[in-house]
């Protein structure tokens, strides 16, 4: 049975460099959806890790999508008897005054925002080391997330577990259809939404440019 907490967010920059022990077991997986969980969890459980996971996508927009998000994790956290942590609020202020005005930059903040907040996380319980499903998704810019969770494991005092997740990209796809797990169309912000939707304005409306490579096609 799958069970859901909550952790306070604290710690500090400890400054050190961040290294995976051979011993280590215990690892916070910072989620960002359903979907992507579905390798990560498989591969990570393989090498003999105890594995928790950890919602927290302040960038997910609007509510109902990030409720829905949330409710497929849940579901398919329950059979897979993975516990998650959440936050029971929806901070979603917390990722609008990290990218307005930046909007050109927004993924580097909205990275640099949920993995720290996973390395605080993991810091304060006690974890061995921290990852993320960010790693999983052929959208995603890998090596950015690469850099930044390195840089904040560093700064927190906790090890980052690299895994290059893309290779079980199929996979991943085949088993959420077979299960009928819920996939979203678009990264999860609001100017990803519009970027994935409003690609056919009309021309008075001058268009809409993708921010983001990832935005282009999630079909």
């Amino acid at each position: 049975m799958a069970s859901s907490l909550t952790l306070p967010l604290d710690g500090g920059g400890l400054g050190w460099r961040c290294e995976v022990r051979e011993s280590t077991v215990k690892i916070l997986l910072h989620i960002c959806c359903g979907p992507c969980t579905i390798y990560p969890l498989r591969i990570l459980r393989g090498e003999g890790h105890e594995i928790c996971g950890l919602f927290y996508n302040p960038n997910i927009h609007p509510y109902l999508e990030y409720r829905r998000r949330l409710d497929t994790l849940t579901s398919y956290a329950g059979q897979e008897g993975l516990t998650v942590i959440r936050d029971e609020i929806y901070p979603l202020e917390a990722f609008l005054r990290q990218v307005a005005f930046r909007e050109e930059e927004r993924c580097r903040y909205c990275y640099q925002l949920r993995l720290s907040y996973a390395a605080g996380i993991a810091k304060k319980g006690r974890f061995d080391a921290f990852t993320t499903t960010l790693l999983y998704s052929r959208y995603q810019k890998h090596d950015l997330i690469r850099e930044i969770a390195e840089g904040v494991a560093g700064t927190y005092g906790i090890p980052f577990l690299y895994r290059d997740f893309r290779e079980g990209w199929s996979e991943g796809i085949r088993v959420s259809k077979e299960i009928g797990m819920y996939r979203q169309p678009y990264c999860g912000c609001i100017y990803s939404e519009r970027e994935r939707y409003g690609r056919n304005l009309g021309k008075e409306d001058g268009g809409v440019k993708p921010l983001c490579p990832r935005d282009r096609n999630r079909d």
